[in-house]
């Protein structure tokens, strides 16, 4: 009853539009300029096609929940 009242009654599309939005703007800025101090056994850079991947559906998710907020 509390959430009805503090975040409305569409809390699921804007949960997955901060979830959406975090994966794709997370993705990039790890993709753009990753970290300089790398962990023993890390990568020197994140796999190009799975971080595409990654991006894509953080868009797509982050648009539907926009789309579901807005209409």
């Amino acid at each position: 009853m509390l959430a009805q009242n503090l975040f409305g009654d569409d809390i699921l599309p804007q949960i997955v539009l901060a979830l959406g939005s975090a994966l794709a703007l997370g993705t990039l800025a790890a993709l753009i300029r990753p970290p300089r101090q790398r962990a023993e056994g890390s990568l020197e850079r994140p796999p190009v096609g799975r971080s595409v991947i990654q991006i894509v559906i953080g868009l797509l998710a982050a648009i539907w929940a926009g789309a579901s907020l807005l209409g």
